[in-house]
C-alpha cells in the first residue's frame, strides 16, 4: 500500500480530518494525523511511509505484538498502553485496515460530539 491509497481509506471512513500538527516543530513537518471528533485516530510520516501508528484497545496489544508480524510498538511519543504500530510494508493490506477502522471507532466512540 502506498501513502496516497492509505489516506483515500483513511478520509473514506468518514467525518475525517487531515492534519500536519507538528509542522512548526523540528522534523515533523511531514507527519500527517488523520483526526475524528477532533480526535487523532491514526499517525504516518508521509515522506518516509514504512510504519502507521494506531489506538488499539489495551487488552489486545500484547497477543497482536506477540502473534502478528508487521505489529510493532510505537515510537517513544506514544504510550504503548494504547497505541500500537504497523509495518506498512510486512502487515497483510486487510489487516492494516482493520486495525486502523478499529482505532478510529475506539475514537469516535470515545469522543462522541
Amino acid at each position: 500500500m502506498n501513502i496516497e491509497t492509505f489516506r483515500e481509506y483513511c478520509l473514506a471512513l468518514g467525518d475525517v480530518e487531515e492534519k500536519l500538527p507538528f509542522a512548526k516543530m523540528a522534523g515533523g513537518d511531514t507527519v500527517l494525523a488523520f483526526y475524528v471528533n477532533g480526535r487523532t485516530f491514526c499517525y504516518c510520516d508521509i515522506d518516509d511511509f514504512r510504519t502507521v501508528i494506531v489506538k488499539c484497545q489495551p487488552e489486545r496489544i500484547p497477543k497482536l505484538l506477540e502473534n502478528t508480524e508487521g505489529i510493532c510498538p510505537p515510537d517513544n511519543h506514544f504510550n504503548a498502553k494504547y497505541w500500537i504500530g504497523l509495518e506498512v510494508q510486512v502487515i497483510e493490506a486487510e489487516l492494516l485496515k482493520a486495525l486502523v477502522a478499529n482505532s478510529y471507532e475506539i475514537v469516535r466512540a470515545k469522543y462522541k460530539k
